[in-house]
């Protein structure tokens, strides 16, 4: 019966640190967006390879209108 006298402090003392945690978390934005972490991932994409797919891109496009003007017409 004596170990509840212990118990009791120690569980309070983990909620008043859970309830400090959550209250510093939501003061600190961290539920602001809760979507953009989970997708960021997925579609980041670095700065040189951005540049050098619209580069190509472009040439691609150029290859293509190019073939389509000196191609026959039917």
């Amino acid at each position: 019966m004596s170990i509840i006298y212990v118990l009791i402090p120690i569980a309070m003392l983990f909620v008043l640190v859970a309830v400090g945690i959550f209250f510093w978390a939501v003061r600190s934005d961290q539920f602001d967006d809760l979507e953009k972490q989970s997708v960021s991932i997925l579609f980041e994409e670095d700065s040189n390879q951005v540049e050098s797919t619209s580069s190509t891109d472009t040439q691609n496009v150029k290859d293509s209108q190019d073939k389509r003007k000196n191609s026959p017409s039917e």
